[in-house]
């Protein structure tokens, strides 16, 4: 038997699929227009430039589950921008909870466990109540009073279109007043589960973030 590349005469390719709260396919366009994340961040100093407005393309997605009511969804370009989406179901939509947009800043690939306990331990600098970040002060989002709060854990699962790989993150979420806004700084230890990472992790990724409004983000 001889299988068409092209399917059966007649028959309509298939649409792209719409994923998650968003409904962009892998490859699918996003316009952004952050005028009034500048406007907001006026009189601050960003911790790097600002994200820059415009087509953002979609080259992955990645969701978790976090608990009963919070899903989590990704859409990830080709320069690691990532517009971060919570929302109930994570299906098209689903009312938005919350929306925001994260550029990697900085990565450290801790050196044996004496480094990972530094950084990780039970007394660790990530989980602390206020982060230091070479003179850059922020504070814990997640947890309250002064002792090291416990990470948040989950596994992300990513799909670039052509490969799907299972991300286990281990992350704490800080944040400073920036003008009218905040900036927020996300530690994230990640671990591809695929490619044999020590359990303590592969990475520490550093990411700035700001939040968004729903009419800040359209498909095209």
């Amino acid at each position: 038997m001889i299988f068409s590349l092209f399917g059966r005469k007649g028959e309509e390719p298939a649409l792209p699929k719409e994923l998650g709260p968003l409904g962009i396919p892998i490859g699918g366009a996003l316009e952004l227009d952050l005028l009034s994340l500048e406007a907001d961040t006026v009189g601050g100093t960003p911790g790097m430039r600002l994200p820059e407005g415009g087509t953002f393309i979609c080259a992955a997605f990645g969701e978790a589950r976090l608990d009963a009511d919070t899903m989590l969804s990704r859409y990830y370009d080709e320069e690691d921008r990532m517009l971060q989406v919570l929302s109930r179901s994570g299906r098209f939509g689903d009312a938005i909870d919350d929306l925001s947009i994260y550029h990697p800043w900085d990565s450290v690939v801790p050196a044996g466990s004496g480094e990972w306990e530094r950084w990780t331990g039970r007394d660790g600098l990530v989980g602390q109540s206020r982060y230091d970040a070479d003179g850059i002060l922020f504070e814990r989002y997640w947890g309250e009073g002064e002792e090291r709060a416990e990470l948040v854990e989950f596994v992300e699962d990513v799909d670039d279109g052509r490969d799907k790989r299972a991300i286990h993150q281990t992350c704490m979420l800080y944040f400073r007043p920036l003008g009218r806004t905040r900036e927020m700084l996300l530690i994230n230890v990640e671990r591809d589960l695929s490619a044999g990472s020590s359990r303590q992790g592969g990475s520490i990724e550093f990411l700035l973030g700001y939040g968004l409004g729903a009419a800040d983000v359209r498909r095209v």
